[in-house]
């Protein structure tokens, strides 16, 4: 059987942890920020944890 090919637009947005489960980065943070309170800002920064409806996407990036 072949090798399953990696979806790089995928692989590059989303990182799989140690334990399997999926993080990436937080929508929102190119522009329109100055709008934002602080905490909203500083929320952004941080990574998301992908819930398990997203848990189909482990399929396109096999190898990571």
């Amino acid at each position: 059987m072949p090798k399953v090919k990696t979806h790089k637009g995928t692989a590059k947005r989303i990182r799989k942890t140690g334990s399997g489960k999926l993080m990436a980065r937080s929508t929102g943070q190119d522009h329109f920020n100055s709008r934002e309170s602080g905490s909203t800002t500083k929320n952004k920064r941080r990574d998301l944890l992908l819930g398990k409806v997203h848990q189909k996407l482990n399929s396109v990036i096999p190898y990571k």
